[in-house]
């Protein structure tokens, strides 16, 4: 089995990066419209250069919760007492049966 050093995997690129545009700062100072509007309705992500070396990026604003937090997240919700939670289930039970009596309607038909 061939083992790559870290320092070596730490060089190769994620595809996110292969992906992603660069661009001399110049360039986007002159073109700044065009290339929000590519971050803004396609969600790209630019690598801005000066003299070559990487020195910032445009992206979109990140929206919602970060993947690695969602544990977190949920950890911190209150939880159920056990009657909180039969309770619950109950109210699931009565949904879902006042569900199943209404009549099926075909959605595409007006």
């Amino acid at each position: 089995m061939i083992r790559l050093s870290d320092n070596l995997l730490n060089q190769i690129p994620s595809i996110q990066e292969w992906a992603m545009r660069t661009a001399s700062v110049t360039e986007v100072a002159r073109n700044f419209a065009e290339y929000v509007n590519r971050v803004s309705y396609l969600g790209e992500r630019v690598i801005l250069t000066r003299g070559g070396k990487p020195v910032a990026e445009l992206g979109p604003v990140t929206r919602g919760v970060p993947i690695r937090d969602i544990p977190a997240l949920f950890a911190s919700l209150p939880r159920l007492t056990p009657a909180e939670a039969e309770e619950f289930g109950r109210d699931l039970d009565a949904a879902r049966d006042e569900l199943n009596r209404l009549e099926v309607r075909d959605p595409w038909e007006s």
